[in-house]
């Protein structure tokens, strides 16, 4: 059984930067595609990027040129690289694991395997 814990969350200035990590622990995260979401007080949970098993990866508009997602399967580690932060990125961050084959589809639904619970990210001055 898969288990994902997040680490890295703060309070950073608008500008500034965070690294999250999600490890992994149970089974090598190098068999899953992974992923970021996160969810803004009082808004529902919105997907960030993913990277597959191959090491492809994918953002959503409002977080491409400033987050990177890598993955170090040495380590069986995800990673967030977020600059550039906005007030507008503060929120829950969860990584989520998906096995499937179709985890481009189950990415954007938000249909995942194992989730993490969470790492607060608070940008603000």
């Amino acid at each position: 059984q898969l288990q994902l814990v997040e680490s890295g969350g703060g309070l950073v200035q608008p500008g500034g930067s965070l690294r999250l990590s999600c490890a992994g622990s149970g089974s090598t995260l190098r068999n899953y595609a992974i992923g970021w979401f996160r969810q803004a007080p009082g808004k529902e949970r919105e997907w960030v990027s993913y990277i597959s098993d191959g090491g492809r990866t994918n953002y959503a508009d409002s977080v491409k040129g400033r987050f990177t997602i890598s993955r170090d399967n040495a380590k069986n580690t995800v990673f967030l690289q977020m600059n550039s932060l906005k007030s507008g990125d503060t929120g829950d961050y969860f990584c989520a694991a998906t096995a499937s084959a179709f985890f481009s589809t189950r990415f954007v639904r938000g249909d995942m395997d194992y989730w993490g619970k969470g790492t607060l990210v608070t940008v603000s001055s």
